[in-house]
């Protein structure tokens, strides 16, 4: 499993609607409006990098209001859960 976090510029009139379109595409599991410099972050998880392309290079690019984008490759994930089991069994 491949997962992306995607930064999302759009134009300001257009966040709701491009937040739907988004949130709707195959491999997006969520879209949060943000406050900063980015307006959305969506969480892209696909089963490998090929797909990764289709929905973020793809499918995201082509939709009306959309500026910018950055996409963030996670290497590992971390919850709380395994870290706290980790000190647990007295890993460091």
């Amino acid at each position: 499993m491949v997962t992306a976090i995607v930064l999302i510029k759009s134009e300001r009139n257009r966040i709701p609607d491009l937040a739907q379109k988004i949130a709707n595409m195959k491999g997006v599991s969520e879209v949060f409006s943000v406050a900063g410099r980015y307006d959305l972050v969506a969480i892209v998880k696909v089963a490998q990098n090929e797909d990764l392309a289709d929905v973020v290079s793809d499918a995201m690019r082509d939709q009306e209001g959309m500026l910018e984008t950055e996409t963030l490759i996670a290497f590992r994930a971390f919850s709380h859960e395994e870290m706290s089991a980790g000190f647990d069994l007295g890993l460091d």
